[in-house]
């Protein structure tokens, strides 16, 4: 259809070692990645932190996802430094999300902000999982509004080509 870009993108696993569990060819095929922690939430602070950072520092990598693991009322936020994953994302140009999972609300408020007062592009994510699941985005809207976002601040506030403009690896898709 005139007007319709499909892309294909996927979330990666960020495994231990802060590699990825995609290989970096099939990435570079990929319109859009983002690297989320899925397993191993008991590491430290300095390790869980060391391997986020590592994923952000792979250019194929656009963002990462709910950076702090946590689900509201079911898991704790695993231990990091959000100081330097946010230090990091200015650096290697990485995008952060903030689920609007209503169970997640990852990046919080506090993160959300300082990372944009950091100049880090923030996404508002729906994490859905099929379609009625886009209906949480207003979750997500209300975390970045208790952050003071304003769209400005919100990556995918507008189309397709201000977002890829920002991404690491600054390609437009296939």
């Amino acid at each position: 259809m005139d007007g319709i870009e499909l892309l294909a993108g996927s979330e990666v696993n960020i495994l231990p070692d802060g590699s990825l569990d995609y290989d970096d060819e099939i990435l570079a095929e990929l319109d859009w990645v983002i690297a989320s922690v899925h397993s191993s939430f008991r590491m430290d602070a300095d390790s869980m932190t060391r391997r986020i950072i590592s994923a952000m520092e792979n250019p194929l990598v656009d963002a990462i996802g709910h950076l702090t693991g946590r689900k509201i009322e079911r898991r704790e936020p695993y231990a990091l430094h959000a100081d330097q994953v946010i230090e990091a994302a200015v650096r290697t140009g990485t995008m952060l999300e903030i689920n609007a999972s209503p169970d997640r609300r990852d990046l919080n408020e506090v993160n959300a902000r300082a990372a944009a007062a950091a100049g880090v592009p923030i996404l508002i994510n729906c994490d859905a999982h099929r379609v009625g699941g886009f209906e949480v985005a207003r979750y997500g809207v209300a975390t970045a509004r208790r952050a003071w976002l304003t769209a400005g601040d919100v990556a995918n506030t507008g189309p397709w080509a201000d977002v890829a403009s920002l991404r690491p690896r600054n390609r437009s898709p296939r």
